[in-house]
């Protein structure tokens, strides 16, 4: 038996991290939607939540991390997080682990790919940084990273 799977994710800007969102969900056969199309009688629908969304100032998007905070607590709950951002941090995904660690959810993996952004100084300097991504090799990896998350439950 197949466990069920909701994405959220919330892409803005280019779309990047819906791309990787939408790579994820075709190969596990998950359901996408927007942190605003939420709501918390969902949640237990689902065996396994992917969180997502384009890092902002080092962290994940505030629309995301709002639903995280205002998430019951849960008990046998999976999830995964993942995103996209110009550069890897090392503490991006951080506030949002946290904050879904406090709602007891177990985290089973975390993903991020580069994104392509062209916005402030890069768009000016540089026409952008990361052109391109995510590429094939990042829906790929997005969609191998999916199926070690069904694999693991």
């Amino acid at each position: 038996m197949d466990k069920r799977t909701l994405i959220i994710c919330k892409s803005t800007h280019h779309g990047n991290t819906m791309k990787v969102a939408k790579s994820m969900a075709e190969e596990i056969n998950a359901k996408i939607i927007d942190p605003s199309d939420f709501n918390k009688d969902m949640i237990t629908d689902y065996d396994v939540i992917g969180f997502g969304s384009g890092i902002y100032g080092g962290e994940h998007h505030k629309s995301l991390l709002d639903l995280a905070e205002k998430l019951e607590i849960q008990k046998n709950k999976k999830a995964f997080i993942f995103s996209t951002s110009t550069i890897r941090m090392a503490a991006m995904h951080k506030t949002l682990r946290d904050k879904l660690l406090k709602k007891e959810f177990e985290i089973i993996g975390e993903f991020f790919c580069k994104g392509f952004m062209n916005y402030s100084f890069s768009k000016y300097l540089f026409g952008g940084l990361n052109k391109g991504r995510p590429n094939k090799k990042d829906l790929e990896k997005a969609q191998d990273f999916a199926k070690k998350m069904r694999e693991k439950n």
